[in-house]
């Protein structure tokens, strides 16, 4: 069982990109997703406005600046011990509802309790947009959950990331 106390974003970099782009897709031109809100290359949400287009070197690195800033922002939610497996699950998972959202979701109450099975089970819980079951957050989320147990569960007494 691995514990990480000082993971990098360079070490899960990696298990967070392909999370994001298998389940993303690429888009060149403005869209709405389920939810409704317009996006644009690999689920990229903020200012994209209907008629947007951008090139696929600008999707690639809007991509890998927002990769970044939702595993900092992941971060900051969670306060016990995460594996690199953990970190890239639930950094894909904040990319897809939003770190604000996760905050004071049941999956980061349960991480946050040290209740990391508990936690792994409510991925199943986030499969709707707009209040429809959807088959690709299913597929998703089971994805997540996987990676999420990859290498096992640290301690519940570990302190620290």
């Amino acid at each position: 069982m691995s514990q990480e106390k000082n993971l990098e974003y360079e070490d899960v970099r990696d298990d967070i990109l392909s999370l994001i782009m298998e389940f993303e897709g690429c888009r060149l031109t403005a869209y709405k997703c389920p939810a409704g809100v317009n996006t644009i290359g690999w689920g990229h949400t903020e200012g994209v406005k209907e008629g947007d287009r951008i090139s696929q070197e600008e999707a690639d690195k809007i991509l890998a600046e927002d990769a970044r800033a939702y595993y900092e922002d992941m971060l900051k939610l969670v306060t016990v011990t995460l594996t690199g497996g953990m970190a890239a699950a639930l950094t894909s998972f904040c990319y897809n509802l939003g770190a604000s959202y996760c905050k004071n979701c049941s999956l980061f109450k349960e991480l946050n309790k040290g209740n990391y099975a508990v936690a792994a089970g409510k991925f199943g819980d986030y499969v709707y947009a707009g209040g429809v079951k959807l088959a690709g957050l299913v597929k998703r989320r089971a994805k997540e959950k996987e990676m999420f147990e990859r290498d096992g569960f640290p301690s519940s007494d570990a302190a620290g990331r």
